[in-house]
């Protein structure tokens, strides 16, 4: 039985969902439902002890109608008098029913048919994550409807939960490639999402790597884009990585110019060099064999840098010395490897 479903036959026997439940289900912030239930009649209907939130199925269902009209671009307070008019359609009010949650007909857009509650995941703005974790269907949602707060819990808690590597191959990475997919489809729509969402990313990838400081004795990691190469989550990712091995690094990011790479790699005097390419325009196989030459240490103990190659632009023009991982779970090992000498 999938996840979601468990939980939610759980919880609907346990008299309702709380609020935090509901948030993991959906991918939504425990604060952003509390402001559509105190904005917009948009919450349960009924409360445990009068004040705690217990959300049944039916609760749900209309959550999942206002998410799916917000992830399609609407406004939350029009999406709110939209899924309560779905709502009123769909089935008769309860006796007990609050005023806030009347089933009433209200206004919506003319000649848009809201979707049925449950129907979310296929909003005409939702991104395509297909049969991806259901976090990942949580943070595309967040991603859609600009929520900075859900993007954090939810990047946080998949760490958490799963470990950065798992978190970056099964939830992070699907994401940001479905936004990928989505600002190529739609031409110039949906670039916000993409800049918020890689900033978040960024933000809970430093976050966790910031969880352990790094183990004396081991060897730098330098890392680096390559001149013009400007795309840097992922190695931001392989930061993150080998900090949470204790591991020290050195970060430096986009576009790195040739004459301070070589400055780096001079004073930190680092075992392994990581250079990214995204495209194959920014791959330089002169530059690695620049960095490759690069010695430091005292006459007679030189030493250089091991170099490896990473990014989808090194394909078909590998340096013939260079490593070249395969991912970010080989490029750790052989770092790790390399750093404990």
């Amino acid at each position: 039985m999938d996840d979601a479903v468990g939980t939610l036959t759980r919880g609907t026997a346990e008299g309702g969902l709380t609020t935090g439940a509901v948030a993991r289900m959906l991918g939504v912030a425990p604060t952003t439902l509390r402001s559509w239930d105190r904005r917009y009649g948009i919450g349960p209907a009924s409360r445990e002890g009068g004040r705690h939130r217990r959300w049944t199925s039916a609760d749900i269902g209309l959550l999942e109608c206002m998410c799916g009209l917000t992830n399609a671009g609407m406004p939350p307070a029009e999406a709110a008098r939209a899924a309560l008019a779905a709502a009123s359609r769909d089935a008769p009010a309860r006796p007990d029913e609050p005023m806030s949650r009347s089933r009433t007909p209200s206004s919506r857009t003319p000649g848009a048919s809201p979707p049925t509650p449950g129907a979310s995941s296929h909003a005409p703005g939702a991104l395509p994550v297909g049969r991806a974790r259901r976090e990942c269907r949580g943070l595309a949602g967040a991603a859609v409807r600009l929520d900075a707060q859900a993007m954090d819990e939810l990047l946080d808690a998949a760490i958490d939960k799963y470990g950065l590597l798992a978190a970056w191959e099964s939830v992070i990475m699907p994401t940001l490639h479905a936004v990928g997919r989505k600002w190529e489809t739609v031409g110039e729509r949906y670039v916000e999402v993409e800049h918020l969402l890689s900033w978040h990313v960024s933000s809970a990838l430093r976050r966790a790597a910031a969880q352990r400081a790094p183990t004396a004795g081991s060897g730098v990691s330098l890392l680096a884009c390559t001149p013009g190469e400007s795309h840097t989550l992922a190695l931001e990712a392989l930061a993150a990585g080998l900090a949470r091995q204790g591991l020290p690094v050195r970060m430096f990011g986009a576009a790195l110019p040739v004459e301070a790479m070589e400055e780096a790699v001079r004073r930190t005097g680092p075992a392994a060099v990581v250079l990214w390419a995204q495209s194959r325009s920014t791959a330089s196989r002169a530059l690695v064999a620049r960095v490759e030459s690069i010695e430091w240490g005292v006459r007679g103990a030189r030493r250089r840098p091991a170099v490896l190659v990473a990014g989808p632009g090194w394909a078909g023009q590998l340096p013939s010395r260079a490593l070249h991982p395969s991912g970010l779970a080989e490029a750790l090992d052989v770092l790790a490897a390399i750093s404990r000498r």
